[in-house]
């Protein structure tokens, strides 16, 4: 019986593991139940036996990669040596995200599952707003960031800032490398904050990463 429920929880895993894959690399709404099943070779009846119908998998798919994706942020935090090693080290995990990404995900999330988008909406609100706020009260605490800024403006820049590289309704879809364009506007937002100590550490980072 152990076994048995195993096996179902690791089909159900990998059922959602490999529709993300197909939903990163051609946006959610182009890709059908049909295709789904033909690239895991199991009939479109199997996946229903996890999932109501795509809106369901889509669903749980995301609140999926809400919760990994809270875990990636505390293993950013507790990593970074400081605030500014935080971001960057963030957006290095993001690049992995971004590499994969189809630019119409977002617009298909938002248009046609209201359902999974709150959750991104809730997700947004919450953890990322917490997280951004007290890496700009951690900053300001190690003398890396200018003192006098207002970090609920900042926190919420960020967000906004996030949302049009995500979002890709700002800048031209076809012009910019998504990377290019998250990595350019993160270090705007830096120098923006940081102090003259501050500018040291992201020269070191940006140093570092252009290394790799």
């Amino acid at each position: 019986m152990i076994q048995n429920t195993k096996a179902v929880l690791e089909l159900k895993e990998h059922i959602i593991t490999q529709a993300d894959m197909l939903f990163c690399q051609y946006g959610i709404k182009s890709v059908t139940m049909d295709d789904i099943a033909k690239h895991l070779g199991i009939s479109k009846k199997t996946i229903y036996l996890h999932f109501s119908d795509k809106n369901a998998l889509v669903v749980e798919l995301m609140r999926n990669k809400m919760q990994n994706q809270v875990c990636v942020m505390e293993d950013c935090i507790n990593s970074s040596s400081n605030a500014v090693h935080e971001v960057f080290f963030a957006v290095t995990q993001m690049q992995h995200m971004l590499s994969n990404m189809n630019p119409m995900l977002f617009y298909d999330l938002q248009k046609y599952h209201p359902e999974a988008w709150q959750l991104y909406v809730a997700f947004r609100e919450k953890k990322l707003f917490a997280v951004i706020y007290n890496n700009i009260k951690r900053g300001i605490s190690e003398g890396h960031y200018r003192s006098e800024i207002n970090a609920d403006i900042l926190t919420w820049m960020r967000i906004g800032q996030i949302d049009t590289v995500f979002g890709q309704t700002t800048y031209p879809v076809n012009q910019f490398n998504i990377i290019a364009l998250m990595n350019e506007i993160t270090e705007h937002f830096l120098f923006g904050l940081c102090t003259a100590e501050g500018y040291k550490l992201i020269d070191k980072y940006r140093n570092n990463i252009n290394q790799d």
